[in-house]
Protein backbone atom coordinates (compact mmCIF):
# COMPACT_ATOMS: atom_id res chain seq x y z
CA UNK A 1 0.00 0.00 0.00
CA UNK A 2 2.66 2.50 0.95
CA UNK A 3 4.65 2.00 -1.86
CA UNK A 4 3.01 4.18 -4.42
CA UNK A 5 2.90 7.66 -3.58
CA UNK A 6 1.14 10.30 -4.57
CA UNK A 7 2.62 13.19 -5.99
CA UNK A 8 1.53 16.68 -5.77
CA UNK A 9 0.06 17.89 -8.81
CA UNK A 10 -0.01 21.47 -9.17
CA UNK A 11 -2.05 24.51 -10.47
CA UNK A 12 -1.08 26.59 -12.97
CA UNK A 13 0.82 29.79 -12.30
CA UNK A 14 -0.90 31.74 -14.87
CA UNK A 15 -4.85 30.74 -14.65
CA UNK A 16 -6.44 33.79 -15.57
CA UNK A 17 -8.65 35.30 -12.90
CA UNK A 18 -11.29 35.18 -14.79
CA UNK A 19 -11.66 31.82 -15.64
CA UNK A 20 -11.61 30.68 -11.81
CA UNK A 21 -14.76 29.26 -10.55
CA UNK A 22 -16.33 31.14 -7.97
CA UNK A 23 -15.41 29.88 -4.06
CA UNK A 24 -18.47 31.01 -2.07
CA UNK A 25 -21.47 29.75 -2.61
CA UNK A 26 -24.67 29.81 -0.45
CA UNK A 27 -23.83 25.95 0.74
CA UNK A 28 -20.70 27.01 1.61
CA UNK A 29 -21.87 29.80 3.50
CA UNK A 30 -24.45 27.70 5.31
CA UNK A 31 -21.69 25.37 6.28
CA UNK A 32 -19.62 28.52 7.40
CA UNK A 33 -22.88 28.73 9.99
CA UNK A 34 -22.17 25.25 11.81
CA UNK A 35 -17.74 25.17 11.43
CA UNK A 36 -18.56 28.40 13.95
CA UNK A 37 -20.88 26.95 15.94
CA UNK A 38 -19.00 23.60 16.52
CA UNK A 39 -15.59 25.40 16.71
CA UNK A 40 -16.76 27.63 19.14
CA UNK A 41 -18.37 25.65 21.16
CA UNK A 42 -15.47 23.42 21.23
CA UNK A 43 -12.73 25.92 21.58
CA UNK A 44 -14.86 27.88 24.93
CA UNK A 45 -14.66 24.92 26.78
CA UNK A 46 -11.09 23.59 25.71
CA UNK A 47 -8.82 25.26 28.51
CA UNK A 48 -12.08 25.61 31.08
CA UNK A 49 -12.56 21.54 31.75
CA UNK A 50 -9.33 21.04 32.56
CA UNK A 51 -9.23 23.59 34.75
CA UNK A 52 -12.80 22.71 36.51
CA UNK A 53 -11.53 19.80 37.07
CA UNK A 54 -8.17 20.76 38.95
CA UNK A 55 -10.23 23.63 40.73
CA UNK A 56 -11.22 20.83 43.34
CA UNK A 57 -8.58 20.76 46.43
CA UNK A 58 -6.00 17.88 46.22
CA UNK A 59 -6.45 17.12 42.40
CA UNK A 60 -3.23 17.68 40.05
CA UNK A 61 -2.02 17.92 36.82
CA UNK A 62 -3.23 14.48 36.00
CA UNK A 63 -6.20 15.31 36.38
CA UNK A 64 -6.40 18.06 33.75
CA UNK A 65 -4.54 15.78 31.34
CA UNK A 66 -7.03 13.66 31.92
CA UNK A 67 -10.16 15.25 30.92
CA UNK A 68 -8.47 16.59 28.14
CA UNK A 69 -7.16 12.87 26.97
CA UNK A 70 -10.30 11.35 27.49
CA UNK A 71 -11.84 14.53 25.15
CA UNK A 72 -9.16 13.52 22.84
CA UNK A 73 -9.52 10.22 23.28
CA UNK A 74 -13.61 9.93 22.43
CA UNK A 75 -13.09 12.32 19.55
CA UNK A 76 -10.59 10.02 17.78
CA UNK A 77 -12.48 7.05 18.43
CA UNK A 78 -15.51 9.03 16.80
CA UNK A 79 -13.72 9.98 13.90
CA UNK A 80 -12.66 6.26 13.08
CA UNK A 81 -16.13 5.52 13.20
CA UNK A 82 -17.59 8.29 11.60
CA UNK A 83 -17.01 7.04 7.60
CA UNK A 84 -18.78 3.87 8.07
CA UNK A 85 -22.01 6.11 10.00
CA UNK A 86 -21.78 8.62 6.91
CA UNK A 87 -22.25 5.83 4.49
CA UNK A 88 -25.20 4.70 6.06
CA UNK A 89 -26.96 8.08 6.90
CA UNK A 90 -25.30 10.85 4.78
CA UNK A 91 -22.71 13.25 5.72
CA UNK A 92 -25.73 16.13 7.00
CA UNK A 93 -27.38 13.78 9.12
CA UNK A 94 -23.86 13.04 10.34
CA UNK A 95 -23.01 16.49 10.96
CA UNK A 96 -26.44 17.40 12.81
CA UNK A 97 -25.76 14.44 15.43
CA UNK A 98 -22.53 15.49 15.93
CA UNK A 99 -23.78 19.26 16.72
CA UNK A 100 -26.74 18.19 18.83
CA UNK A 101 -23.73 15.65 20.74
CA UNK A 102 -21.28 18.72 21.21
CA UNK A 103 -23.59 21.33 22.48
CA UNK A 104 -26.29 19.53 24.53
CA UNK A 105 -23.52 17.86 27.27
CA UNK A 106 -22.28 21.43 28.25
CA UNK A 107 -25.37 22.43 29.80
CA UNK A 108 -25.11 19.52 32.43
CA UNK A 109 -20.92 19.61 32.95
CA UNK A 110 -21.54 22.25 35.77
CA UNK A 111 -24.01 19.59 37.63
CA UNK A 112 -21.15 17.98 39.57
CA UNK A 113 -17.16 18.09 40.01
CA UNK A 114 -16.72 14.59 40.16
CA UNK A 115 -14.14 13.21 37.86
CA UNK A 116 -16.51 10.38 36.40
CA UNK A 117 -18.61 12.93 35.34
CA UNK A 118 -16.44 15.13 33.78
CA UNK A 119 -14.80 12.57 31.40
CA UNK A 120 -18.33 11.12 30.53
CA UNK A 121 -19.81 14.51 29.56
CA UNK A 122 -16.01 15.06 27.80
CA UNK A 123 -16.17 11.46 26.02
CA UNK A 124 -19.57 12.58 24.30
CA UNK A 125 -18.78 15.89 23.15
CA UNK A 126 -15.65 14.02 22.06
CA UNK A 127 -17.66 12.11 19.72
CA UNK A 128 -20.12 14.56 18.75
CA UNK A 129 -16.85 16.68 17.87
CA UNK A 130 -15.44 14.09 16.04
CA UNK A 131 -18.45 13.69 14.31
CA UNK A 132 -18.81 17.30 12.88
CA UNK A 133 -15.29 17.27 11.60
CA UNK A 134 -15.26 14.27 9.40
CA UNK A 135 -18.98 14.98 8.08
CA UNK A 136 -18.24 18.40 8.14
CA UNK A 137 -14.82 18.18 6.53
CA UNK A 138 -16.03 15.78 3.39
CA UNK A 139 -18.84 18.49 2.83
CA UNK A 140 -16.27 21.09 2.96
CA UNK A 141 -14.13 19.35 0.59
CA UNK A 142 -17.22 18.95 -2.14
CA UNK A 143 -18.01 22.66 -2.16
CA UNK A 144 -14.62 23.76 -3.13
CA UNK A 145 -13.80 23.80 -6.96
CA UNK A 146 -10.50 21.54 -7.20
CA UNK A 147 -8.79 24.38 -8.63
CA UNK A 148 -9.46 26.82 -5.62
CA UNK A 149 -8.86 24.03 -2.74
CA UNK A 150 -6.47 26.24 -1.09
CA UNK A 151 -7.92 29.34 -0.81
CA UNK A 152 -11.28 27.54 -0.29
CA UNK A 153 -9.86 25.64 2.40
CA UNK A 154 -7.50 28.88 4.26
CA UNK A 155 -10.87 30.47 4.05
CA UNK A 156 -12.16 28.00 5.91
CA UNK A 157 -9.66 27.91 8.13
CA UNK A 158 -9.86 31.83 8.86
CA UNK A 159 -13.75 31.21 9.34
CA UNK A 160 -12.79 28.02 12.15
CA UNK A 161 -9.77 30.19 13.44
CA UNK A 162 -11.91 33.27 14.64
CA UNK A 163 -13.93 31.35 17.25
CA UNK A 164 -10.94 29.59 18.66
CA UNK A 165 -9.32 32.76 18.46
CA UNK A 166 -12.10 34.09 20.76
CA UNK A 167 -13.26 31.52 22.21
CA UNK A 168 -9.76 30.33 24.28
CA UNK A 169 -9.25 33.38 26.15
CA UNK A 170 -13.01 34.12 26.40
CA UNK A 171 -13.71 30.75 28.09
CA UNK A 172 -11.30 31.72 30.87
CA UNK A 173 -12.02 35.15 31.63
CA UNK A 174 -15.94 34.07 31.88
CA UNK A 175 -15.03 31.00 33.98
CA UNK A 176 -12.89 33.18 36.23
CA UNK A 177 -15.05 36.65 36.12
CA UNK A 178 -18.66 34.89 35.95
CA UNK A 179 -18.18 31.04 37.11
CA UNK A 180 -18.40 27.99 35.17
CA UNK A 181 -22.29 27.58 34.37
CA UNK A 182 -22.19 30.92 31.84
CA UNK A 183 -19.61 29.87 29.81
CA UNK A 184 -21.18 26.04 29.47
CA UNK A 185 -24.23 27.85 28.72
CA UNK A 186 -22.58 29.59 25.40
CA UNK A 187 -20.95 26.73 24.31
CA UNK A 188 -24.10 24.28 24.31
CA UNK A 189 -25.95 27.48 22.31
CA UNK A 190 -22.82 27.69 20.13
CA UNK A 191 -23.69 24.42 18.87
CA UNK A 192 -27.11 23.63 18.93
CA UNK A 193 -28.32 26.99 17.54
CA UNK A 194 -26.32 25.94 14.10
CA UNK A 195 -27.93 23.25 13.55
CA UNK A 196 -30.66 24.95 12.05
CA UNK A 197 -28.12 25.36 9.03
CA UNK A 198 -27.84 21.90 8.23
CA UNK A 199 -30.84 21.27 6.58
CA UNK A 200 -29.01 23.74 3.89
CA UNK A 201 -26.79 21.25 3.15
CA UNK A 202 -26.33 19.23 0.21
CA UNK A 203 -27.55 15.74 0.83
CA UNK A 204 -26.30 12.16 0.03
CA UNK A 205 -24.65 12.10 -3.35
CA UNK A 206 -22.73 9.59 -4.68
CA UNK A 207 -18.65 10.22 -4.94
CA UNK A 208 -17.02 9.30 -8.10
CA UNK A 209 -14.10 6.65 -7.70
CA UNK A 210 -13.30 3.89 -5.61
CA UNK A 211 -13.72 3.40 -1.82
CA UNK A 212 -11.18 4.21 0.53
CA UNK A 213 -11.15 2.50 3.69
CA UNK A 214 -9.37 4.19 6.78
CA UNK A 215 -6.83 1.59 7.30
CA UNK A 216 -6.16 1.45 3.79
CA UNK A 217 -5.93 5.33 4.13
CA UNK A 218 -3.77 5.34 6.57
CA UNK A 219 -1.02 2.25 5.60
CA UNK A 220 -0.97 4.06 2.49
CA UNK A 221 2.47 6.40 2.40
CA UNK A 222 0.89 9.29 0.44
CA UNK A 223 -1.40 9.74 3.49
CA UNK A 224 0.08 7.71 6.14
CA UNK A 225 3.51 10.55 6.15
CA UNK A 226 1.73 13.64 5.85
CA UNK A 227 -0.71 12.01 9.16
CA UNK A 228 2.47 11.50 10.86
CA UNK A 229 3.79 14.55 10.73
CA UNK A 230 0.45 16.42 11.61
CA UNK A 231 0.31 14.06 14.56
CA UNK A 232 3.31 15.36 16.12
CA UNK A 233 2.99 18.99 15.96
CA UNK A 234 -0.29 18.65 17.28
CA UNK A 235 1.00 17.18 20.36
CA UNK A 236 2.56 20.97 21.16
CA UNK A 237 -0.99 22.25 20.40
CA UNK A 238 -2.55 19.96 23.08
CA UNK A 239 0.09 21.02 25.77
CA UNK A 240 -0.60 24.93 25.15
CA UNK A 241 -4.48 24.91 25.72
CA UNK A 242 -4.20 22.45 28.14
CA UNK A 243 -0.87 23.10 30.79
CA UNK A 244 0.29 27.23 29.99
CA UNK A 245 -2.59 28.33 31.95
CA UNK A 246 -1.10 25.66 35.13
CA UNK A 247 2.73 26.51 33.94
CA UNK A 248 2.76 30.03 33.85
CA UNK A 249 0.94 30.20 37.00
CA UNK A 250 -1.98 32.00 38.36
CA UNK A 251 -0.25 35.24 38.89
CA UNK A 252 -0.39 35.70 35.25
CA UNK A 253 -3.23 35.51 33.98
CA UNK A 254 -2.74 38.10 31.11
CA UNK A 255 -0.16 36.46 30.14
CA UNK A 256 -1.73 33.27 29.68
CA UNK A 257 -4.55 35.05 27.63
CA UNK A 258 -2.36 36.76 25.78
CA UNK A 259 -0.82 33.76 24.67
CA UNK A 260 -3.84 31.63 24.26
CA UNK A 261 -4.79 34.83 21.84
CA UNK A 262 -2.18 35.15 19.54
CA UNK A 263 -1.75 30.99 19.03
CA UNK A 264 -4.69 30.59 17.13
CA UNK A 265 -4.57 34.39 15.45
CA UNK A 266 -0.82 33.05 14.27
CA UNK A 267 -2.36 29.63 13.13
CA UNK A 268 -5.91 31.53 11.28
CA UNK A 269 -2.97 33.72 9.65
CA UNK A 270 -0.04 31.37 8.73
CA UNK A 271 -2.79 28.90 7.06
CA UNK A 272 -4.06 31.54 5.14
CA UNK A 273 -0.86 32.29 3.57
CA UNK A 274 -0.36 28.76 3.49
CA UNK A 275 -2.96 27.87 1.27
CA UNK A 276 -2.96 30.48 -1.05
CA UNK A 277 1.03 29.58 -1.68
CA UNK A 278 -0.01 25.92 -2.20
CA UNK A 279 -1.83 27.52 -5.33
CA UNK A 280 0.55 28.65 -7.04
CA UNK A 281 3.41 26.35 -5.99
CA UNK A 282 2.48 23.30 -5.05
CA UNK A 283 2.17 22.22 -0.13
CA UNK A 284 4.73 19.88 -0.55
CA UNK A 285 7.81 22.53 0.22
CA UNK A 286 5.59 24.34 3.33
CA UNK A 287 6.05 20.75 5.76
CA UNK A 288 9.60 21.13 7.02
CA UNK A 289 9.42 24.89 7.27
CA UNK A 290 5.87 24.46 9.14
CA UNK A 291 7.58 21.60 11.31
CA UNK A 292 11.03 23.36 12.43
CA UNK A 293 8.86 26.46 13.46
CA UNK A 294 6.60 24.77 15.31
CA UNK A 295 9.17 23.01 17.64
CA UNK A 296 10.98 26.80 18.17
CA UNK A 297 7.69 28.07 19.43
CA UNK A 298 7.33 25.24 21.48
CA UNK A 299 11.25 25.72 23.15
CA UNK A 300 10.31 29.13 23.54
CA UNK A 301 7.55 28.17 26.24
CA UNK A 302 10.17 26.31 28.22
CA UNK A 303 10.74 29.94 29.36
CA UNK A 304 7.69 29.94 31.41
CA UNK A 305 9.09 32.96 33.92
CA UNK A 306 9.46 35.37 31.23
CA UNK A 307 6.41 36.56 29.62
CA UNK A 308 7.55 38.11 26.65
CA UNK A 309 9.08 34.30 26.06
CA UNK A 310 5.58 32.85 26.30
CA UNK A 311 3.81 35.19 24.01
CA UNK A 312 6.34 34.60 21.76
CA UNK A 313 6.43 31.27 21.58
CA UNK A 314 2.67 30.41 21.70
CA UNK A 315 2.83 33.18 18.62
CA UNK A 316 5.62 31.26 16.46
CA UNK A 317 4.35 27.62 17.60
CA UNK A 318 0.90 29.21 16.01
CA UNK A 319 2.59 30.41 12.75
CA UNK A 320 4.19 26.59 12.14
CA UNK A 321 1.00 24.89 13.13
CA UNK A 322 -1.03 26.69 10.68
CA UNK A 323 1.64 25.68 8.04
CA UNK A 324 1.52 22.40 8.32
CA UNK A 325 -2.34 22.25 8.90
CA UNK A 326 -2.75 23.65 5.28
CA UNK A 327 0.35 21.89 3.67
CA UNK A 328 -0.71 18.54 5.23
CA UNK A 329 -4.56 18.52 4.50
CA UNK A 330 -3.95 19.78 1.25
CA UNK A 331 -1.29 16.90 0.57
CA UNK A 332 -4.09 14.30 1.93
CA UNK A 333 -7.08 15.49 -0.35
CA UNK A 334 -4.44 16.12 -3.52
CA UNK A 335 -3.80 12.38 -3.31
CA UNK A 336 -7.30 10.97 -3.39
CA UNK A 337 -10.42 10.78 -5.52
CA UNK A 338 -13.94 12.46 -4.16
CA UNK A 339 -14.84 9.40 -2.79
CA UNK A 340 -11.76 9.52 -0.46
CA UNK A 341 -12.89 12.51 1.05
CA UNK A 342 -14.38 11.30 4.22
CA UNK A 343 -11.34 8.95 4.79
CA UNK A 344 -8.57 11.73 4.05
CA UNK A 345 -11.19 13.98 6.74
CA UNK A 346 -11.07 11.10 9.26
CA UNK A 347 -7.24 10.25 9.46
CA UNK A 348 -6.51 14.32 9.77
CA UNK A 349 -8.33 14.70 12.27
CA UNK A 350 -7.44 11.71 13.84
CA UNK A 351 -3.97 13.15 13.78
CA UNK A 352 -4.91 16.36 15.08
CA UNK A 353 -6.68 14.70 18.22
CA UNK A 354 -4.73 11.64 18.83
CA UNK A 355 -1.88 14.34 19.08
CA UNK A 356 -3.92 16.79 20.90
CA UNK A 357 -4.66 13.79 23.37
CA UNK A 358 -1.00 12.45 23.80
CA UNK A 359 0.14 15.72 24.49
CA UNK A 360 -2.12 16.72 27.18
CA UNK A 361 -1.97 12.71 29.07
CA UNK A 362 1.64 12.75 28.27
CA UNK A 363 3.14 15.86 29.25
CA UNK A 364 0.85 15.79 32.61
CA UNK A 365 2.77 12.96 33.25
CA UNK A 366 6.40 14.32 32.73
CA UNK A 367 6.10 17.47 34.20
CA UNK A 368 5.15 15.96 37.24
CA UNK A 369 8.60 14.66 36.83
CA UNK A 370 10.69 17.20 35.76
CA UNK A 371 8.61 20.50 35.93
CA UNK A 372 6.99 22.25 33.16
CA UNK A 373 10.13 24.09 31.48
CA UNK A 374 12.20 20.86 31.33
CA UNK A 375 9.01 18.95 30.08
CA UNK A 376 8.55 21.58 27.41
CA UNK A 377 11.94 20.87 26.09
CA UNK A 378 11.45 17.87 25.83
CA UNK A 379 8.25 18.03 23.46
CA UNK A 380 10.50 20.24 21.18
CA UNK A 381 12.92 17.46 20.73
CA UNK A 382 10.06 14.94 19.93
CA UNK A 383 8.52 17.88 17.66
CA UNK A 384 12.11 17.03 15.35
CA UNK A 385 11.27 13.26 14.98
CA UNK A 386 8.62 14.29 12.48
CA UNK A 387 11.48 15.54 10.41
CA UNK A 388 11.62 11.98 9.13
CA UNK A 389 8.47 11.58 8.19
CA UNK A 390 8.61 14.65 6.76
CA UNK A 391 11.79 14.47 4.61
CA UNK A 392 10.38 10.98 2.83
CA UNK A 393 7.49 12.58 1.97
CA UNK A 394 9.22 15.01 0.31
CA UNK A 395 11.82 12.98 -1.40
CA UNK A 396 8.62 10.19 -2.35
CA UNK A 397 7.02 12.73 -4.28
CA UNK A 398 10.52 14.37 -6.12
CA UNK A 399 10.53 10.31 -7.15
CA UNK A 400 7.50 10.29 -8.71
CA UNK A 401 8.42 13.09 -10.95
CA UNK A 402 7.56 16.39 -8.44
CA UNK A 403 4.43 18.22 -8.59
CA UNK A 404 3.82 17.50 -12.00
CA UNK A 405 3.18 14.17 -12.06
CA UNK A 406 -0.14 12.63 -11.61
CA UNK A 407 -1.88 9.66 -11.91
CA UNK A 408 -1.84 7.35 -8.87
CA UNK A 409 -4.49 7.72 -5.75
CA UNK A 410 -3.70 7.20 -2.07
CA UNK A 411 -4.85 3.01 -2.10
CA UNK A 412 -2.06 2.57 -4.05
CA UNK A 413 -3.51 1.62 -7.44
CA UNK A 414 -2.45 4.24 -10.48
CA UNK A 415 -5.27 6.26 -11.11
CA UNK A 416 -7.96 4.71 -13.07
CA UNK A 417 -11.35 5.56 -11.31
CA UNK A 418 -10.42 9.12 -10.76
CA UNK A 419 -7.83 11.37 -11.59
CA UNK A 420 -5.65 12.85 -8.41
CA UNK A 421 -6.92 16.09 -7.75
CA UNK A 422 -5.11 19.19 -8.19
CA UNK A 423 -3.21 19.97 -4.94
CA UNK A 424 -4.59 23.26 -4.18
CA UNK A 425 -5.14 23.56 -0.22
CA UNK A 426 -8.70 22.20 8.84
CA UNK A 427 -12.27 21.88 11.05
CA UNK A 428 -11.58 21.93 10.68
CA UNK A 429 -9.15 21.70 14.57
CA UNK A 430 -8.84 23.42 13.31
CA UNK A 431 -8.00 22.66 14.53
CA UNK A 432 -8.36 23.02 14.45
CA UNK A 433 -9.16 26.02 10.87
CA UNK A 434 -7.71 26.33 13.44
CA UNK A 435 -9.22 23.20 13.05
CA UNK A 436 -11.26 22.41 10.29
CA UNK A 437 -9.75 21.04 7.60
Amino acid sequence: MGSSVDPEPRAPEHQAAEARPRLVTRPLLLRFVTVVGSSASFFLLLSVAPTYAQSVPGRGSDHAGLVTGALMLATVVGEVMAPWLAARCGHRVLLGAGLFLLGAPALVLPLSQGMGWIVAVCLVRGLGFAFTLVAGGALTASLIPPERRGEGLALIGVVAGVPSLVGLPLGAWLASHAGYGPVCTAAALAALVAIAAVPGLPGREAAPGPPLGILAGARSGALGRPMAVFAVTAVGAGIIVTFLPLAVGPGHAGVVAAALFVQPAAATASRWFAGRRADRRGAAGLVLPGLVVSAAGILLLALTGVPVAVVAGAAVFGIGFGITQSATITLMYSRVPASGYGTVSALWNVAYDGGMGVGAVGFGAVAGLTGYPWAFVLTTLLTLTALVPAWWDRAAARGHGGPAAGGHDAAGGAGGGAPARPSTGEEDRGAPAEREP
